[in-house]
């Protein structure tokens, strides 16, 4: 198994329960997540040794994240215990045509204030395949944007692979910053994952007429983007995720990716996930599929049909973690999903 880096914030979740307003809760359910978090839970469960990078303070609900991660394997021996609060986000769960909401609490937090000494990044990537970062973690603040960078220099610097989920966050920064800021990290980047909302808001590029809430997909607009986001970054391959929202209970889901070198394009099998248990998640299990199938060794077709079975698993399961195993994944993408019990 390969050695895989992640980096960025894990937070707390409170969410409310059974589909209610925030203003009905009168308690809420704890959870711990993050993007990367979210994707070094995935590939620890898929056997990797996986290391998660980040800043967490040495205060009891510090220590509950870092329990979090353990419990599932995921390992913390280059987690920064410093800073004076974990973030936290409030999510209120859709059902239906009602969407979800978030609310972030998470200004000033650990990871928001950490500066890049207090990493080895040195020893981080000393023997590590493949680092992982999101575009949510140099949206948190300058200073985790410079941490951000400092880590993909090291990392390519150890000769690592490195992968990015442009994960675009409307609430943390500006579509004008997070271009400016992302287009840079772009240089270090040999794998590219996102949506037709990351491409547009994050990079510039918007495919065809795509619009994620009409359910329609214009797939020749994806390749011209992709040949475009491959000319002017050379990434090896870019991949996106995609959602066809027909409420917040029930959505398609598939993928598309590219081969930078030959440029050929492929789409996956569309799934129809109905009713959905918790969409939270969807797309880091998504990218932690992705590289565990290219890490496998799987040719593109392969990896992108172990990603989508993935995330399609992944919206069933509440809270932030995808916990299927290997062979859940497989069974699905191999055709079995009905669900049947398993005796």
């Amino acid at each position: 198994m390969a050695k895989v880096v992640t980096m960025g914030e894990i937070m707390l979740r409170l969410s409310t329960p059974n589909n209610e307003k925030f203003i009905q809760a009168d308690e809420f359910d704890v959870n711990y997540g993050g993007g990367e978090a979210n994707v070094a839970v995935s590939l620890a469960n898929y056997g990797h040794e996986v290391e998660f990078v980040t800043a967490i303070p040495a205060n009891p609900i510090g220590d509950c994240a870092v329990a979090a991660l353990r419990k599932y394997n995921v390992g913390t021996k280059h987690i920064s215990r410093s800073g004076d609060r974990l973030g936290i986000y409030f999510l209120e769960t859709g059902s239906a045509m009602r969407a979800s909401n978030v609310v972030y609490d998470r200004a000033n937090s650990a990871i928001a204030c950490a500066t890049a000494d207090k990493f080895d990044f040195d020893a981080i990537f000393e023997g590590a395949d493949w680092f992982h970062f999101t575009g949510i973690t140099p949206a948190v603040s300058d200073l985790a944007a410079e941490v951000t960078e400092a880590a993909c220099k090291a990392a390519k610097a150890h000769g690592v692979t490195v992968s990015v989920d442009l994960n675009f966050r409307k609430k943390l920064w500006s579509s004008e910053k997070a271009q400016k800021v992302m287009t840079n990290l772009m240089q270090y980047v040999d794998v590219c994952i996102g949506n037709e909302e990351d491409a547009e808001k994050v990079l510039g590029f918007k495919p065809g007429k795509t619009d994620v809430t009409s359910g329609e997909l214009e797939l020749a607009g994806y390749v011209d983007i992709f040949n475009q986001m491959v000319d002017k970054f050379n990434f090896k391959y870019v991949i996106s995720s995609l959602r066809e929202s027909y409420s917040a209970s029930n959505n398609g889901w598939s993928a598309c990716i590219m081969d930078g070198k030959t440029r050929e394009f492929y789409h996956s099998k569309k799934y129809s996930i109905t009713p959905i248990v918790d969409r939270v998640g969807g797309g880091d299990s998504f990218a932690a599929g992705l590289v565990c199938g290219l890490l496998d060794g799987k040719d593109m077709k392969a990896a992108l049909e172990y990603a989508v079975a993935a995330s399609a698993l992944k919206h069933t399961i509440p809270g932030d973690f995808n916990l299927v195993t290997r062979a859940d994944v497989e069974n699905l993408a191999g055709g079995d999903g009905s669900g049947r019990v398993q005796r």
